[in-house]
């Protein structure tokens, strides 16, 4: 177990429950804006990511073999994230899921549901709803 700084010399921000493992998560979405302050606010917590901007260049890499949960927004270009999802299920994956959506509904919230994600999050969401998601996620 890595020892990380605590009290008044830990860094500002720092979650030491979250990073006292190795926490990554795999970030895809078609917006570039939205990878970049999720990739921050991730760091600024002590969090590792990985930044995807489609479900293809995921497949594409070996990205997905450092993951500690997938955050993935539904709706992309190509391969959407609720079929990614479901490709890499069928492929034996086991990480924890959190799907994301600017067009959310009924039935997008049950499909993702029934691919099975662990939370369900609403663009534009707060910051602490995505961190509680992913400390739901690892834990």
């Amino acid at each position: 177990m890595v020892d990380r700084p605590r009290g008044p010399y830990a860094p500002k921000g720092l979650d030491t429950d979250m990073t006292a493992q190795r926490t990554v998560v795999i970030v895809v979405d078609d917006d570039a804006g939205l990878l970049k302050s999720v990739a921050r606010l991730l760091a600024h917590h002590g969090i590792d990511s990985r930044t995807f901007v489609s479900a293809e260049a995921l497949l594409e890499s070996d990205g997905v073999q450092t993951a500690t949960c997938l955050l993935l927004d539904i709706h992309l270009g190509g391969i959407s994230g609720i079929e990614l999802q479901r490709r890499l299920a069928a492929s034996g994956s086991k990480w924890p899921v959190i799907f994301m959506t600017a067009s959310d509904d009924e039935a997008t919230r049950n499909e993702a549901m029934d691919a099975g994600c662990i939370a369900y999050l609403c663009k534009p969401f707060a910051a602490h709803d995505l961190l509680d998601a992913i400390r739901k996620a690892v834990a």
